[in-house]
């Protein structure tokens, strides 16, 4: 533009001054600047990229490494500028330089250069990489060309895994599957073991015969025949997401995927059968062991986000009836009526974590038997909060069909790693 400016001024000062000179001068420069523009827009480039990127899942704060080959054609000599691929917000790097850069090499009718860039993942998600921007000029500086080239690789960025201290359950690594075995020794209900009431056990379930022996309320133990050993349930229901504002606490769920992949991790390697869900019921992942199964939960974790449509009283729905193992319910914002009321069918090691919980909420869950934390940027401290204790140590309290309550703080042992 300034060169432009530039030649138009001294075809002015040539009619002016009357001086030839200048606009000889001027003839020149409107030469230089057709010759610049048609050494940078008239060739035309075919132009291949290609990229690989090492990892094949990206963990949110881990690096890798892409990889970039890039081959030009063209009928003249390789274009001069820099290169750029494109990042995503989801992942932090520099992916730049210059074209063709040390490693190019000359090939009949084009340029051919690789080019490797690290990158770091940043938040997860499913996103993609590119296009590659290539950025051109005259050897004048004149004019520049920027080309948008190749196609998009997408790449998944999947939540952290973090390690977390072992939880103070009466279960250990062959209470998994030995736990739910001993259980299911028969179909009738004389020859099951009954065990003692929690609040928000159903009535329905009370073992009469045992709570006369016993002097206790007991309860029947049938459903645990269908149910997994450990339950994990990320409440996905748009209304528990929502700041003071009405805008979405994104950073608040992805403290919630964060643990909930790490808590399903963790239980599956105690020796636990996990199930994850949403707060509704519906079937998130399943692990039993198998990697593929934890990268499958992983890659669904990544491209979770919260429901708008989603209603927010699905929590009992999705609680109802596990009772032989850890329930672990992962919520956002939660008031004290819905923490008080939300059941957990007696579940061995009911934990309620929630990233922002009013006022109240956690104590009116910790009267109905949960073991309760807020959830904050380390998963790790609020399980050692929510299972710092025997599951058997909550206060429980007992309500008799004739009306009389009572509360007994009742141990449960706990096998030692």
């Amino acid at each position: 533009m300034s060169a432009l400016l530039a030649g138009v001024l001294l075809v002015i000062g040539a009619n002016v001054l009357a001086a030839p000179a200048l606009l000889a001068v001027a003839v020149l420069l409107f030469g230089l600047l057709v010759l610049a523009a048609l050494f940078v827009f008239a060739p035309r480039r075919r132009v291949r990229v290609s990229r690989t990127v090492e990892a094949d899942l990206l963990t949110v704060g881990d690096d890798t490494t892409v990889r970039m080959r890039v081959d030009v054609r063209t009928l003249l000599r390789a274009p001069a500028g820099r290169w750029r691929d494109t990042l995503p917000p989801a992942v932090d790097g520099t992916a730049s330089g210059p074209f063709p850069g040390e490693n190019a090499e000359g090939v009949p009718g084009g340029t051919t250069m690789t080019m490797a860039y690290p990158i770091s993942g940043a938040r997860r998600g499913l996103a993609s990489l590119g296009p590659l921007r290539l950025s051109t000029t005259d050897p004048f500086g004149l004019f520049a060309r920027t080309d948008e080239l190749g196609d998009v690789t997408p790449i998944t960025i999947v939540p952290a895994v973090l390690p977390l201290p072992r939880l103070a359950d009466r279960t250990g690594r062959a209470g998994g599957t030995a736990q739910t075995s001993s259980h299911r020794l028969g179909q009738g209900a004389d020859n099951l073991s009954p065990r003692r009431y929690v609040p928000g056990d159903s009535m329905r379930r009370i073992h009469w015969r045992a709570t006369a022996h016993r002097g206790d309320l007991m309860v029947r133990q049938e459903e645990q025949e269908s149910s997994p050993d450990a339950l994990v349930v990320l409440d996905r229901a748009g209304t528990r997401w929502q700041t003071a504002g009405g805008d979405t606490d994104l950073d608040g769920f992805d403290r919630a995927v964060t643990a909930c992949a790490s808590i399903a991790v963790h239980l599956v390697d105690q020796g636990f059968a996990v199930d994850v869900v949403d707060a509704t019921g519906v079937l998130i992942g399943r692990l039993r062991g198998a990697e593929d199964e934890r990268d499958g939960l992983l890659v669904v974790l990544a491209g979770t986000s919260p429901r708008t449509a989603e209603r927010d009283h699905g929590l009992p729905a999705a609680a109802e009836g596990h009772t032989v193992g850890p329930l672990v319910v992962i919520t956002g914002t939660i008031d004290a009526a819905d923490a008080g009321s939300l059941p957990h069918g007696g579940a061995g090691t009911p934990i309620l974590l929630a990233t922002a919980p009013a006022a109240g909420a956690l104590s009116a869950a910790g009267n109905h038997g949960w073991h309760t934390a807020i959830l904050g940027d380390d998963p790790a401290d609020a399980w050692a909060d929510a299972g710092a204790t025997n599951p058997g140590s909550a206060v429980t309290g007992l309500a008799t069909a004739t009306g009389t309550a009572t509360a007994t703080a009742t141990p449960e042992p706990s096998h030692a790693p």
